[in-house]
């Protein structure tokens, strides 16, 4: 092994370490083997001066819809906002496992949380009707004329709505979200595929074999 080689695997070790110290829901491991993954599906690096590295929202997106099967623009550009921590319009290879954590290993809480923060529009910690029209606006193609799919959708949203603002103020909160959601686990996407829509993914387009499962 050359010492570029070997100096490369070490780096490689360093940085996996110090990632799965912060994100325990991978080992370290499988932390190696997903920074692996993220580098194959970044490509060419970015050149210096030319923006920020890592994965941007094109790119995303599309891992988005060919490999977890979400599908929904608004679901993932949400998505990609929820990934992208520190608002920098990238994916860094940190972020990407956070991301990645909660996507295939997080508990039914972590879940909730990051699927409330999908919904919440315009971030303001609150979930408004007018928020769950807009993501629900397309969910009734089927209803022949626009009239009856805005009279449907409009339907929808107020009985949906209203069974999940528990206290009734007009406004829907991270714990009226998580009651909702932890006395009927289906309302979890209530608003929107943003998860996974399968039980076990293997790696294979990340070039490592390595059976990753969604708990």
């Amino acid at each position: 092994m050359s010492n570029m080689s070997a100096m490369k695997k070490r780096l490689l070790k360093t940085l996996a370490e110090s990632i799965s110290e912060q994100v325990d829901l991978f080992n370290t491991a499988e932390v190696e083997c997903l920074i692996h993954d993220y580098n194959v599906l970044l490509g060419e690096p970015t050149p210096p001066g030319k923006g920020v590295p890592g994965l941007d929202r094109a790119k995303f997106r599309s891992i988005l819809h060919n490999t977890f099967g979400i599908s929904d623009d608004l679901m993932m550009d949400r998505v990609f906002r929820t990934f992208d921590r520190d608002n920098d319009s990238s994916v860094s290879t940190k972020e990407w496992i956070a991301g990645l954590s909660i996507f295939l290993r997080g508990s039914l809480d972590d879940k909730i949380k990051c699927n409330f923060r999908v919904y919440d529009l315009n971030d303001d910690t609150f979930v408004s009707i007018e928020e769950v029209y807009h993501m629900l606006k397309n969910c009734l193609p089927g209803l022949p004329t626009k009239e009856e799919r805005d009279e449907g959708v409009k339907d929808l949203v107020e009985i949906t709505f209203k069974r999940m603002d528990r206290d009734h103020d007009g406004k829907m909160s991270l714990p009226d979200f998580e009651q909702s959601v932890k006395e009927e686990n289906l309302l979890l996407e209530a608003f929107g595929t943003c998860l996974p829509n399968f039980k076990v993914i293997t790696i294979q387009i990340f070039l490592k074999n390595t059976n990753i499962l969604i708990k």
